[in-house]
């Protein structure tokens, strides 16, 4: 007698398998028999939901053929995939020294644009179209696009990523897959082999709290998804609750406030992206820095442009390339960072404007934390190859203040603390960088790098800095331009550079315990 439940369990992969080689096939493709997420025949699909295939043994990318969406209602093409058509550079473009904007940067008003209503590599303020040839996909409304890779392999696994915003509630799709997408794989072809329907709607548009999991099971299958959905300002704060997995996604958003994204466990919630200056630079005729209005950058795996009020907390963010590649970029105003791992290359994490970080854990490869402030980190870990810090201040606000944090080498270099104000002719003549209770460890006996220029205005400062062991740190060879400050003397300034409300221009910070004691 026929098992019809278990005929019907097996249905997907049987659906997909029929478009598998013959037995007499080379033996690579004898390997491949691929089993479809969404499988077959789902219902109540995520429409930002990723496109999954397992093969029994790992499969091997091609560089030719299209993976294809259709609307079944209509047959009506709605994303098409070109693998003939590469990620993104690899190798950095040498391009011609460009000016910022001569205004800031507009961030209109209204409905965002999306992949649905806009061309990937729209231009924005003036910039110049990104270089063709790459993928390019509009992620948060920032039209001019980001590259992306439509195809990631990884174990015995080929997760294909839809352009964003392109699938709809209340819809049926079936999807098609090109011979030479997946060496010695046949493809899907037809309209049944994979099939699937979306949710019938959205959470509710008040909804103060919505989840995401990577199985989908929650309100969203991807972080960007959730992000794309709440709303720009909700009247009360909305929370994004994102359960334990691995979210391979560039994370971009701007212009939202009265927001929390929050994860399940610091440890278990991956967001993370091979994401770095080379593979998504900035226009060719514009600069970005860190400057308030210049143009946003898109190198960070995640990265939160001007926004107010965002809290992050527990989760891990990393970006897995080398070079200027940060793994948090964060601009704006009253924001919060608690209980999260940063881990990045050259400026890992980039903090501008008014930040709070507590039990934060930043891995980089030098000036490890970017950015002109004001930032104020209380009982965080900061390790770096290079060094740990390049802020860049001016004298309207203060810069990075770290209380109770600890500073530790990667490997023997001895990194500096701070590298020097100046770089290339530009400097940053206020810049500050003060330590109160910190822990050092393989950190350079100087300190400090070189101090190019006026130093008058630079506050290196320290207050009780110590070894591992608990001992007072030799402060000896320090650099002439830093300071070391006293009980005795700068009591009162001791006790201000505590106070997070003084370095982040008066505005008092929430913790997990609620408004910080002062």
């Amino acid at each position: 007698m026929i098992d019809r439940r278990a005929l019907l369990r097996r249905l997907p992969a049987l659906l997909v398998a029929m478009t598998l080689p013959a037995a007499g096939a080379p033996a690579l493709a004898r390997q491949v028999a691929p089993l479809a997420s969404p499988a077959s025949g789902a219902r109540d699909v995520n429409p930002d939901t990723l496109l999954v295939l397992r093969f029994a043994q790992p499969p091997v990318l091609g560089k030719s053929g299209r993976i294809r969406i259709y609307d079944a209602a209509d047959d009506r093409l709605v994303d098409t995939l070109d693998l003939g058509i590469p990620a993104g550079p690899t190798e950095r473009t040498k391009l011609p020294a460009a000016p910022y904007l001569a205004t800031p940067y507009p961030y209109p008003d209204g409905p965002r644009r999306t992949n649905a209503n806009t061309r990937a590599g729209t231009p924005s303020a003036g910039a110049e179209p990104a270089a063709e040839g790459y993928q390019l996909t509009i992620i948060g409304g920032f039209t001019d696009g980001f590259h992306f890779h439509p195809v990631i392999v990884k174990g015995n696994t080929a997760t294909i990523y839809p352009h964003h915003n392109l699938l709809e509630y209340g819809k049926r799709y079936y999807v098609q897959v090109d011979p030479g997408v997946i060496a010695g794989f046949k493809g899907i072809g037809g309209k049944t082999a994979w099939v699937f329907s979306t949710k019938a709607k959205p959470p509710r548009a008040d909804s103060e709290r919505v989840t995401v999991n990577a199985d989908g099971s929650g309100d969203f299958s991807t972080l960007q998804g959730a992000l794309d959905f709440v709303p720009d300002h909700p009247a009360r704060r909305t929370t994004i609750f994102v359960h334990n997995g691995d979210y391979e996604e560039i994370v971009y958003f701007r212009r939202k406030s009265n927001l929390t994204i929050e994860g399940e466990h610091r440890d278990k919630v991956r967001v993370h992206y091979a994401n770095n200056e080379v593979f998504n630079p900035h226009p060719a005729n514009i600069s970005t820095n860190e400057a308030p209005g210049t143009f946003p950058s898109r190198r960070a795996a995640f990265a939160a442009d001007n926004v107010k009020g965002v809290h992050l907390k527990n989760m891990t963010l990393q970006t897995t390339l080398e070079g200027q590649a940060e793994g948090l970029l964060i601009t704006g105003e009253e924001n919060v960072v608690s209980d999260v791992t940063v881990i990045g290359s050259g400026d890992a994490l980039q903090v501008n404007g008014s930040t709070y970080l507590e039990r934060v854990k930043i891995v980089g490869h030098g000036d490890t934390i970017l950015g002109r402030g004001p930032a104020f980190f209380r009982r965080c870990e900061i390790e770096s190859r290079g060094p740990f810090m390049w802020i860049r201040n001016t004298s309207a606000n203060h810069g990075n203040v770290f209380v109770d944090c600890r500073f530790s080498a990667i490997g023997d270099g001895q990194p500096h603390l701070a590298r020097s104000p100046v770089n290339k002719g530009k400097g940053y003549p206020h810049a500050e960088a003060v330590l109160i209770n910190a822990t050092l460890s393989g950190v350079s006996p100087q300190g400090w790098g070189e101090i190019g220029g006026d130093a008058s205005n630079v506050r290196f400062w320290e207050y009780n800095s110590r070894n591992v062991d608990g001992t007072p740190v030799d402060v000896g060879k320090r650099h002439p331009a830093s300071r070391q400050l006293t009980m005795e003397r700068d009591a009162e300034l001791i006790n201000m550079y505590q106070t997070p409300s003084w370095v982040l221009g008066g505005w008092t910070p929430p913790t997990t315990d609620g408004p910080v004691s002062e």
